[in-house]
């Protein structure tokens, strides 16, 4: 029988796979060269007026982040998780 991971190896794990659905999003709904424009240079006010660059970098929660970026860009529901093979991450609670 396997070791089970250790809970450091677990949650590096859950946070990669939140940033890889980060920018997932961000290339399919934004587009692969707009997308990660606007990560790097638009300021959010929801965040601080901080990039979404910088606010994952200060280890704001990728979802938190989407949620910016997408009200900022006033991106609509039925547009703002792609295709359905996506699963709308829900709002960090304030």
């Amino acid at each position: 029988m396997e070791p089970s991971p250790s809970p450091a190896w677990a949650l590096w794990q859950a946070g990669w796979v939140r940033y890889r659905e980060f920018d997932d999003l961000v290339t399919e709904v934004l587009g692969a060269v707009q997308g990660p424009v606007q990560v790097r240079t638009l300021h959010l006010g929801a965040l601080a007026d901080r990039t979404a660059a910088q606010a994952l970098a200060d280890g704001v929660e990728p979802a938190a982040v989407w949620h910016a970026l997408a009200d900022e860009l006033g991106i609509d529901d039925a547009h703002r998780w792609g295709g359905p093979h996506h699963n709308a991450p829900r709002r960090p609670r304030t």
